[in-house]
């Protein structure tokens, strides 16, 4: 079988403006979000990657997406961050993979659901992650902080949800925001301290 021509691994992490538990995640995602609208933000460093030969080792992006009521209605709005610290060459090669071009599964969530495509920013990008918790920073863009959802028989792992449909992978951590802010792409908002929804996982996508 031939290589792709991209691959990249690494960690994952989301919040959306949905009360937890997201109702996409279990509905497929057919049922309405707890508000008008949902406004999720997916944050991925890469932690091994590369592309046409372009090493794309410890860099992030950020896809930010605001859906209808139902989010497999399709005609989203998306935007894409790619991190700063990326040297022209990866630059290229990140924004065609993000943005959708490179196809994959970005090419698939641009092709089929994204109606207003709003473009890729170069950004810095701070994720990190610490235990169960998990945090992001991009400055003008987004920030949130996540913490997983630990079981009642405590211990150190979160509760997961397993076997989804989400473009991500398909076994989640379950988590609930400390807060979320978006700033760009005209997709303004900020909940701090509501418990919305999250997630993260391992992430591993290829083309």
């Amino acid at each position: 079988m031939a290589e792709p021509d991209w691959r990249i691994s690494g960690e994952y992490m989301e919040s959306c403006n949905c009360d937890y538990l997201c109702p996409c995640i279990y509905t497929n995602p057919q049922e309405g979000a707890t508000l008008d609208n949902c406004t999720a933000s997916l944050v991925f460093r890469i932690d091994e990657g590369s592309s046409g030969g372009v090493k794309l080792d410890g860099l992030s992006f950020a896809l930010l997406i605001r859906s209808g009521k139902v989010m497999a209605d399709g005609d989203w709005v998306l935007g894409c961050v790619v991190d700063a610290r990326a040297d022209a060459a990866q630059r290229a090669a990140l924004a065609a993979i993000v943005g959708g071009e490179a196809g994959g599964t970005p090419g698939m969530i641009r092709s089929k659901l994204v109606g207003d495509f709003r473009g890729v920013e170069f950004r810095p990008i701070d994720f990190r992650m610490d235990g169960t918790r998990r945090s992001v920073e991009i400055p003008g863009v987004l920030s949130f902080e996540i913490a997983g959802v630990i079981p009642r028989h405590g211990g150190d792992q979160p509760i997961f949800i397993d076997n989804t449909s989400h473009p991500a992978g398909r076994r989640l951590a379950l988590a609930r925001a400390k807060s979320y802010r978006v700033e760009g792409f005209g997709l303004d908002l900020e909940m701090i301290g509501q418990r919305n929804n999250g997630h993260f996982a391992p992430f591993a996508w290829a083309a």
